[in-house]
């Protein structure tokens, strides 16, 4: 891509020729060359994110199956002047549609308010036209940077595009959102190629060139002045913020739920040549139970399914938006979440903090000892005072919290400030009687050198701090020296002859919610894995600190390792941190996850985790994430950080548990009934049901449902992970269906033996309407009795399922002898078949739980 062939051309070339094939020089283009290349290359702007029309929405909705399969339904009951069936299946296609896309342009509007630009506006060098004047640095538009232009960096500011350093001044740069390292990286304007800041690891690539900044990243010390390699779509950011190849094609939503869906949907497709050839071949009757044969079709096809699925998705994204600032931008994605049994998450950003804090400070003998923090934040002070440098660098700000106000028994007199090739900061200050002290700060190995000790000694010095880094901590040396007052200034060669005080040891800052939600994680049966860029004792100790055992530490190690696998293979339960992972890695790891079984979610705040973002079932971004990672996830945490990750989980396990109610539900009813209506059509002189009556049927036990939306499962439900596993629903519903076949060929006994004599079966109204009766009471018990993770004790005839479990029994009780019932051809029945139906009805009970418990106890 160009981004990387402009990287990869400006380390193979000198400054001078980098400028030369811009066409440029120190002094910047002319405001005529300026707005040529602007013309020619286009704004420096990311590829702007179109949000999709409410009619592509809609017809997207149309993607689902069982959309698909009853929009096609309701059209073959129009094609045989079914007017009521159309109507209703259409109107349920239509509010699904309309339910899922309203939900989807919600979680948009919510996300255009937290993205950011880039930056705003940059310090660019302009020459005048045909002058001889020097350039004057302006302020202008960060879009109007062309490459070729001349800019400035200080403090605080993002870096505005790919650029190649011509001067710099104790820069140091944070590219943690683009690489994963957690340590600011010092950066200078020489061709060679330099060391990192102190207590960084260094990372492969043009990422590592000490004299190339990308797009993305944030000066945190330092001035520089660099020229513009690279702009727009062209840079590292806007080739990562694009959608790339590695866009999942399958989430576990897809994966489960139309799993099953298609299985059903050959089966239900299935079953009205059977009908219509059944009745054909053994009763004569052949086109005129095509209305029927749809009915039954219909009936057998969860036909609120999408409208439950959209409304328990968009009303649990509703409540999270509202209670925990969680934005939830793909529906399916909150399902996704309810699923998930492993987090992978990136360290720097989400688990830490981007800045070090204090550990200790100890003397030579390891002992802890104030005064070398005193003396380490002596040298940070007056070295921000005196060598003018803009801001202390993230160490220097952590000293002086920890220290607190120093610099006030010490009068500052000069300081040599860091670089990268000593990796030392010196400052000098007033000591006793006509003398300066040198305080001298910056590596263990540079400082150790410098000062007067025995060989031993030095040896045991440099083993202690080999052991501190081993444990994940970042190590500063300090040492003093008195020198004669003096007028003339000090250089690094008098840093010499040192004596040595101590050490001072920094951890990353936790972020302050992480311990808290790894705790959550870990007691709703979500496995966390640490995928980060940082070094292996680095990310070891950030998750020790957190109270999350590290476990067996791997190193990712690229496409193949002498294993033969990808080096990136997650063992769980063994490897909780792979760290050195590059983009690639994480996206690997997460793929593999996925391979395995598990449903994956991914946390990531940097560019560096969009290929991890969009392998993942549900990828999660912080609210302070780069713009590009906030629009490649799934779920943004736009209040509370990743303490919001838990309640995230534990409303997609709600939505995914009223979901999984719903299917039990009315499948096992609904396939229940369809092999009751085929025994039946078979053995009867006229069909079983009439087919507005199954339509009516159906009516009452869809409306009665949608109280599963507004369920609250049982705690049973959220203490796993809600997957529904399409083979073991399909063996779940098959038995409980057959079941509630059982009850129904029960019924016809009764019907056959009880009502008014041997021939009662030939009264037609009065079988449908028992029938009728007897197929709502039981589906109002399925509806109490098979609901997700509800035990007796939690009250199963509670809340709004049990309310609409008792109005449906109500219905199939009063509708029958009702004038409504008159017009669907139904009557009043005998006092002796409610008697007779109460202990089918009261068998049917003891039956369907006795079977629940058993279905429980062979769970895992």
């Amino acid at each position: 891509m160009e981004s990387e062939r402009a990287a990869s051309e400006s380390a193979e070339d000198t400054s001078l020729q980098v400028l030369r094939r811009l066409d440029t020089g120190p002094r910047g283009l002319t405001e005529t060359e300026a707005q040529a290349r602007l013309a020619r290359t286009g704004e420096n702007t990311l590829p702007e994110v179109r949000t999709p029309s409410w009619p592509r929405r809609l017809l997207r909705g149309l993607r689902d199956p069982f959309t698909a399969v009853l929009l096609c339904l309701g059209l073959v009951s129009a094609a045989v002047a079914s007017w009521g069936t159309a109507t209703v299946i259409l109107a349920l296609v239509a509010v699904s549609c309309v339910l899922r896309a309203s939900g989807e342009r919600r979680a948009d509007r919510s996300m255009a308010a937290l993205r950011a630009l880039v930056a705003g506006t940059a310090t660019v060098l302009r020459r005048e036209e045909g002058g001889q004047a020097g350039p004057s640095p302006r302020e202008i538009p960060v879009a109007d940077l062309v490459p070729g232009d001349v800019v400035r960096l200080g403090p605080g500011d993002l870096v505005p595009a790919d650029v190649r350093l011509l001067r710099a001044r104790g820069l140091t740069v944070h590219q943690a959102a683009l690489t994963g390292e957690s340590a600011p990286v010092t950066k200078t304007a020489g061709d060679e190629t330099g060391t990192g800041h102190l207590g960084s690891g260094g990372e492969g690539g043009a990422f590592a060139a000490p004299y190339l900044c990308f797009q993305g990243s944030g000066v945190v010390t330092g001035s520089a002045t660099a020229v513009v390699l690279a702009t727009g779509p062209r840079t590292r950011l806007a080739a990562a913020h694009g959608p790339g190849p590695g866009r999942r094609t399958q989430s576990a939503f897809d994966r489960s739920v139309f799993g099953i869906s298609w299985v059903l949907i050959r089966f239900m497709l299935l079953t009205p040549p059977l009908v219509l050839m059944a009745n054909a071949a053994l009763r004569g009757r052949g086109l005129e139970t095509l209305p029927f044969a749809v009915a039954v079709a219909v009936g057998l096809t969860p036909d609120m399914l999408p409208v439950i699925v959209t409304t328990c998705l968009a009303r649990g994204a509703a409540l999270l938006a509202g209670t925990h600032g969680v934005i939830v931008k793909r529906l399916p994605a909150l399902h996704d979440l309810g699923a998930m049994d492993v987090l992978c998450v990136d360290k720097t950003g989400t688990l830490t903090q981007d800045r070090p804090v204090l550990e200790r400070s100890v003397d030579p003998a390891g002992r802890d000892d104030p005064e070398v923090l005193r003396w380490a934040a002596v040298n940070a002070w007056w070295t921000l005072q005196l060598a003018d440098l803009p801001a202390p660098d993230a160490f220097d700000e952590a000293l002086l919290d920890a220290a607190g106000p120093v610099g006030e028994e010490e009068d500052g007199v000069d300081a040599v400030p860091f670089d990268p090739v000593r990796r030392l900061a010196t400052a000098v200050v007033h000591g006793p009687l006509g003398t300066h002290t040198l305080v001298v700060k910056g590596a263990a190995e540079d400082v150790l050198e410098r000062c007067v000790l025995e060989a031993a000694e030095r040896q045991r010095l440099s083993a202690f701090a080999a052991h501190e880094a081993q444990a994940g901590l970042r190590l500063l040396a300090v040492a003093t020296a008195d020198r004669p007052a003096r007028a003339r200034a000090y250089t690094p060669a008098d840093e010499r002859g040192l004596t040595f005080r101590g050490f001072v040891t920094f951890r990353d800052a936790l972020a302050p919610t992480a311990a808290d939600a790894l705790r959550r994680l870990t007691a709703l049966g979500v496995t966390v894995t640490v995928l980060t860029g940082d070094h292996p004792a680095t990310a070891a100790r950030a998750c020790r600190d957190l109270g999350l055992d590290p476990g067996e530490v791997r190193v990712a190690s690229g496409p193949a390792d002498a294993h033969g696998t990808d080096g990136c293979d997650t063992v769980l339960g063994r490897t909780t941190v792979v760290a050195r992972c590059t983009p690639a890695d994480k996206a690997r790891v997460v793929a593999g996850l996925r391979a395995a079984g598990h449903t994956v979610g991914f946390l990531g705040d940097g560019v560096n985790d969009l290929p991890a973002l969009r392998a993942a079932d549900v990828g999660i971004a912080p609210r302070d994430a780069v713009g590009a990672a906030r629009e490649a996830a799934d779920v943004v945490l736009a209040d509370n950080g990743i303490g919001a990750i838990g309640h995230a989980v534990t409303a997609g396990r709600q939505a995914a548990g009223n979901i999984a109610s719903y299917l039990r539900v009315t499948l096992s009813s609904n396939v229940g009934n369809v092999l009751a209506m085929l025994a039946a059509g078979l053995l009867l002189p006229f069909l079983p049901m009439l087919p507005a009556q199954v339509l009516a049927q159906n009516l009452c036990f869809d409306a009665a449902q949608l109280a599963f939306a507004h369920d609250r499962p049982g705690a049973a439900a959220l203490r796993r992970p809600a997957v529904l596993r399409p083979r073991a629903f399909l063996r779940f519903i098959t038995g409980f269906g057959a079941l509630n076949a059982v009850a129904d060929l029960a019924t016809f006994a009764v019907l056959a033996l009880a009502l008014r004599g041997p021939d009662a079966l030939d009264d037609r109204t009065v079988f449908h309407s028992a029938w009728f009766t007897e197929n709502l009471l039981t589906q109002a018990l399925v509806m109490l009795l098979l609901r997700t993770g509800r035990g007796v004790a939690e009250g199963r005839g509670r809340g709004p399922v049990g309310w609409a479990a008792a109005l449906l029994g109500v219905a199939g009780l009063l509708l029958p002898p009702s004038p409504l019932g008159a017009s669907l051809g139904m009557t009043a029945l005998p006092a002796t078949y409610y008697l007779l139906l109460a202990a089918v009805l009261g068998l049917y009970a003891l039956a369907l739980t006795a079977a629940r418990a058993w279905h429980e106890g062979r769970q895992p």
